[in-house]
């Protein structure tokens, strides 16, 4: 009778308890600084930011990458050699980061930008605080 009550009462415990959780998937975080006006660091980064998709995931990394000083150019509409690609990098999560303090030495208005491009008010403080949080940063460029 023993047994049984002991049997009964480990089926019970296996019963209730609930499952072991499952550790959630890995979520990388990088934060790509360009701050340069130079095609061959823009081919760098694009070619950066699809090996590192590859790499991980699409769905397991978040890609933002900030443009202020002479980067910012990268960001503009008359920026149709590169448009395409980072659009296609866009679509696929990737955040494009204008400075906004950038943009009004540049006197750069929003109509101006690429339409897929965000905003941050500072491009500096923008990677200060995401690597606060956490997040990776990579300098890309000459």
């Amino acid at each position: 009778m023993k047994t049984i009550l002991l049997t009964l009462t480990a089926l019970l415990f296996a019963l209730v308890s609930p499952a072991p959780a499952q550790a959630p998937a890995t979520q990388h975080r990088v934060i790509l600084q360009m701050n340069v006006d130079a095609g061959d660091s823009w081919s760098q980064l694009l070619g950066n930011i699809q090996n590192i998709q590859k790499v991980f995931g699409v769905d397991k990394i978040q890609i933002e990458v900030v443009a202020y000083g002479k980067g910012l150019a990268l960001l503009l509409k008359t920026n149709a050699a590169f448009a395409e690609r980072m659009k296609k990098a866009s679509d696929t999560g990737v955040v494009f980061a204008a400075c906004q303090n950038s943009m009004r030495v540049r006197n750069v208005k929003t109509e101006d930008l690429l339409p897929f491009a965000t905003q941050v008010d500072s491009g500096v403080a923008e990677i200060i605080r995401k690597q606060e949080a956490g997040w990776s940063y990579v300098r890309i460029g000459e």
